[in-house]
């Protein structure tokens, strides 16, 4: 071979090479998304439960529960989003579908509940003799379907886009009962669309996340139902296609669905669960429609373990005799696990229960973003989570001191989560 050809030969291969590298950076660069649905729908129905005390006898459905799941990924990051249609969903529950999980580390799977309180007991809560009407087997049921659906989501992954906006949700929607305007009107939306194949520019899924107490029906009707979350849903994925998430918020104290009628009375009906889920799904999707398509969004995930004093005698008898055994809690100290997200242009940090907006408020300024999502009662769902100000400081709040784990729950909350971002901020300063 001459010279001249195998100078040639060289660069051809050197140039092969390049482009074979510059290929394989950006196929493991992908980002991608799937999402996958489960029924969850108890059948015979389960009594329903809407917070502490025996569960209501249930007769009819309004709609059916779901188990919805989103996961992400890019490059060696795998990320999974979950969503239960319960009151509440333990770490002791969760963590028992992390382990049927096997291709998503533990710490990066996120479950949270919707907060419908038109779902069979989730929590296990035990009656003055230390029993509880809570059905094992329904849960352990629904242990196996949050693992199914993320498992699914995880084989459904496809190169995807995403777009990213958050605003203000417009009309009667939801409001503070105990003072009429302290909630947040902000709804921060995710939605991710299919980059290739013959599914290219569907919607893959929408995230909704919007703090609101879905009881609309509430526990004493003898229905069980998702509530405003199922029209959300319908309505998200009739306009859109793809899969419909919702991710509560800092709704404690009291955030809820506004059913307020003229006459002084409620609308506590499915029709109204209609009205309202319809409505916020409409705004969910004005909010989102002219958000900027991030095209390879970044995708990072950061967990902490953190730890609360149980003050509250109620929670500690929960504790101690629920058949949903919290192996998490010893010497009067219970761990749960934080989560802090990076997707594209978003910032999420989850709640491990009802966070009331005031500290909602609080966080959200210190993320220093605009597109910041907080997913409350996500990981864990311990019951209201307060300053210590308001703590037992008023009859008003009577109520979600007495439901909250105690005194410095949100103190401790706030602390932590506040240094953690502090810590960010720092270790990015250091690396520039």
């Amino acid at each position: 071979m001459s010279t001249r050809n195998f100078l040639l030969l060289h660069k051809y291969l050197l140039a092969s090479l390049w482009v074979l590298s510059i290929a394989t950076y950006a196929c493991a660069q992908d980002f991608k998304v799937g999402a996958a649905v489960r029924v969850i729908t108890p059948d015979p129905l389960l009594p329903v439960s809407g917070g502490v005390g025996q569960p209501k006898k249930s007769t009819q459905k309004k709609g059916d529960l779901f188990v919805r799941a989103m996961v992400l990924e890019r490059g060696k990051t795998r990320v999974a989003i979950v969503s239960v249609d319960n009151l509440g969903w333990s770490s002791a529950l969760g963590d028992r579908s992390r382990s049927l999980i096997k291709g998503i580390p533990p710490e990066n799977i996120l479950i949270g509940a919707t907060h419908t309180h038109s779902a069979p007991d989730a929590y296990g809560f035990p009656d003055e003799a230390g029993k509880s009407q809570a059905d094992m087997g329904y849960l352990d049921w629904c242990v196996g379907q949050i693992a199914d659906a993320v498992q699914e989501a995880e084989k459904n992954l496809t190169p995807a886009s995403l777009k990213i906006a958050v605003g203000e949700a417009n009309g009667k929607i939801s409001y503070n009962y105990y003072a009429d305007k302290l909630y947040d009107p902000r709804c921060g939306v995710m939605q991710a669309i299919a980059e290739s194949g013959k599914d290219k520019g569907k919607v893959i899924a929408t995230l909704v996340n919007y703090a609101i107490h879905p009881e609309v029906i509430g526990s004493s009707q003898g229905i069980l139902s998702p509530d405003l979350c199922g029209p959300l849903y319908d309505r998200i994925e009739a306009k859109t296609g793809g899969v419909a998430i919702f991710m509560n918020g800092a709704q404690g104290g009291m955030v809820t669905a506004d059913t307020r009628l003229e006459n002084g009375k409620e609308a506590n009906t499915w029709e109204e669960c209609i009205r309202i889920g319809n409505l916020l799904a409409d705004e969910a999707l004005r909010i989102i429609e002219k958000a900027e398509i991030q095209k390879v969004p970044k995708l990072l995930c950061e967990s902490r373990i953190i730890n609360f004093p149980v003050e509250s005698e109620m929670m500690r008898y929960i504790l101690k005799n629920s058949p949903v055994k919290m192996t998490s809690v010893k010497d009067d100290i219970i761990s749960t696990r934080l989560n802090y997200l990076e997707i594209g242009t978003a910032k999420v940090l989850t709640i491990p229960g009802e966070a009331l907006p005031n500290i909602g408020f609080y966080i959200k300024r210190n993320m220093n973003t605009d597109n910041a999502f907080l997913f409350g009662l996500t990981n864990d769902a311990f019951g209201y989570i307060l300053t210590k100000v308001d703590f037992n400081s008023f009859k008003r709040y009577d109520y979600v001191s007495r439901t909250s784990l105690g005194e410095m729950t949100g103190e401790i909350y706030i602390s932590e989560v506040l240094q953690w971002l502090k810590d960010r901020h720092q270790s990015k300063a250091e690396k520039k």
